[in-house]
């Protein structure tokens, strides 16, 4: 019997326990906006390494929340590093539960649970891959080195410091990123980059009161004054209006857009039938169409390698049910930018600034929230090959690998301080509703992201 084979039935015969550790450690709510349960999850990972023979401890950050580390030296020095986080989002709105969402609820083949996707499955799958591993061979072929994080989902504001201050003990070869999800047609996507983003919050101020609407002849409406200052960032036809905004803006290599065209190639259609199929998909989601009508590998390109400006939320005066007449004193906006390779975070802050003051919106506050850089991993690396083949060794198919991803998250530490190239693979699939209500994951596909991640070591430990 070979090694995989072997793995593969110990995971088939221990699935069952395997299900039952993740359902344990989704019961746990670790919410870190909210620092619900958060020393609680970190513990429960630490031992749950060290029930799968994986030495572990907990390293305080300068004010956050704990990492978890862990590590098992392998035969040989070649070194992959496995970034997870135990924190999730909140799980509101609870109205729109089918089950509780904590409650590791299982139903039609799917675990139900906020985190179960993002990001506890991932964690939970790679950890029983390496604790396989070592039940059976005693060893492993390459060091394995976990970091599992609690503040991920609030903009990571202490990792970056974090791995500066223990570069020598993070120190990897390669790097596996917290998630991966299959796609409708089959296929396991795997990812190799994030956008980068901004965050701010846009503040407007009038009276030191709200007043009476009647006063709007005379009184300065902060709401007003917000939304023509948003009318200065973004047109009608989508162009980001600050001042080299685009300057820094990669166009994709010619590899990248091979890439864009196998992940849009499963089904050979004519460009009346993709635009069809386009505008079926917007009208599932309440829309005639998605944005400029663009379909096909226009759609894909200006997905994953196009800045966004968007608005999160609006706050101004009164809300609530029924009529209050009210001039607000203060109006907010929320906004992210997602920015691509070579946008910096910092230079758009700085433009941003600039902009709304040429505009004459120098009374508009700008208060910066968080920033991530973007990150790709370039496609022709060994640790890129041995995920892909370690697909195919699972799933009898090719991944789909995209250059980055609409998302974002706190890559870039691990580049600028640990030189990681790294690649993102996992167990979630296109309706996991990460961050929504009834996140959930397949059973058939957190058995298989087990299996992959025992593939992946192998081949990673194969390559030259």
């Amino acid at each position: 019997m070979s090694t995989q084979k072997a793995e593969a039935k110990f995971i088939d015969d221990n699935f069952e326990t395997f299900v039952l550790q993740l359902q344990e450690a989704v019961r746990k709510p670790s919410i870190a906006a909210q620092n619900v349960g958060m020393n609680e999850a970190a513990q429960h990972f630490k031992r749950l390494m060290e029930t799968h023979g994986i030495s572990a401890r907990l390293i305080p950050t300068r004010g956050g929340y704990p990492c978890v580390y862990g590590e098992v030296k392998g035969e040989s020095d070649r070194t992959v590093l496995f970034y997870n986080h135990y924190d999730v989002q909140p799980p509101d709105p609870l109205d729109e539960w089918e089950s509780g969402p904590f409650s590791g609820d299982i139903r039609d083949g799917k675990i139900y649970a906020r985190g179960v996707s993002d990001n506890k499955g991932n964690a939970c799958a790679r950890i029983q891959a390496v604790g396989t591993m070592l039940k059976l061979r005693k060893q492993l072929p390459i060091t394995v080195k976990f970091l599992i994080e609690g503040e991920e989902e609030i903009g990571s504001p202490h990792l970056g410091e974090f791995i500066r201050d223990n570069a020598g003990l993070l120190e990897a070869d390669y790097g596996v990123w917290e998630s991966g999800y299959m796609n409708p047609s089959g296929r396991p996507g795997m990812y190799l980059g994030v956008k980068g983003m901004l965050y701010v919050e846009l503040i407007a101020r009038g009276a030191s009161r709200d007043m009476h609407s009647g006063s709007a002849t005379t009184i300065p409406n902060p709401a007003w004054r917000l939304v023509w200052a948003l009318s200065a960032i973004k047109d009608e036809n989508e162009q980001i209006l600050i001042p080299g905004f685009y300057d820094d803006v990669l166009s994709p290599t010619d590899k990248e857009m091979e890439l864009l065209r196998d992940a849009i190639g499963d089904k050979q259609m004519n460009d009346s039938e993709a635009h069809n199929i386009a505008r079926e998909n917007a009208r599932a989601l309440g829309l005639k169409s998605y944005l400029l009508d663009l379909y096909g590998l226009d759609l894909r390109k200006r997905s994953l390698f196009s800045p966004t400006a968007n608005i999160c939320g609006f706050s101004a005066g009164y809300l609530g049910k029924g009529q209050k007449t009210v001039l607000p004193a203060r109006a907010l906006v929320k906004m992210d930018f997602r920015l691509v390779p070579d946008q910096d975070p910092e230079d758009i802050l700085s433009k941003l600034r600039n902009h709304l003051d040429s505009q004459g919106f120098g009374d508009i506050e700008v208060r910066l929230i968080s920033l991530d850089y973007p990150v790709k991993t370039p496609a022709d690396l060994p640790v890129v090959d041995a995920a892909t083949e370690a697909v195919i060794s699972v799933y009898g198919r090719p991944p789909v690998i995209s250059p980055t991803q609409g998302g974002s998250g706190p890559m870039y530490p691990f580049k600028k301080y640990l030189g990681l190239p790294m690649v993102s693979f996992g167990v979630g699939y296109w309706g996991s509703s990460n961050h929504g209500p009834n996140e959930n994951i397949r059973l058939e596909d957190y058995r298989a992201g087990i299996k992959m991640a025992v593939e992946f070591i192998d081949k990673l430990a194969e390559t030259g």
